[in-house]
């Protein structure tokens, strides 16, 4: 059975840092395009970052160079390391799979497969 499911959520003051982990299960993480979503209240869903079947990456603006994606093929997790956090970062926290091999990932689409997500709080 097909399953992801996210930990690490926490609050955390501003500036501080968090990791986030995504245990897969069910499919090959080779094999799979891996994203990280957010949602805060009263907004809509957003792509944070990806990485591809082939190991390329791709990070929403506002997070590039503060967040870093990365996977254990051995251990089937994906990480997401946030550094210098702050309150807009505050929101749900999803990851999401495409069963594809592909090239490059996208932060909109093609992903099937969901977690259901962790709590990121952000706040003094």
């Amino acid at each position: 059975q097909l399953q992801l499911v996210e930990s690490g959520g926490n609050l955390v003051q501003p500036g501080g840092s968090l990791r986030l982990s995504c245990a897969v299960s069910g499919f090959d993480l080779r094999q799979a395009n891996i994203g990280w979503f957010r949602q805060a209240p009263g907004k809509d869903r957003e792509g944070v970052s990806c990485i591809s079947s082939a190991g390329q990456t791709n990070y929403k603006d506002s997070v590039q160079g503060r967040f870093h994606i990365s996977r254990d093929y051995y251990n089937k997790v994906v990480y997401l390391q946030m550094a210098d956090l702050n309150p807009e970062d505050t929101a749900i926290y999803h990851c999401a799979a495409g069963l594809r091999a592909s090239t490059f990932c996208n932060l909109r689409t093609g992903y099937d497969y969901w977690g259901q997500g962790v709590q990121v709080t952000v706040s003094s």
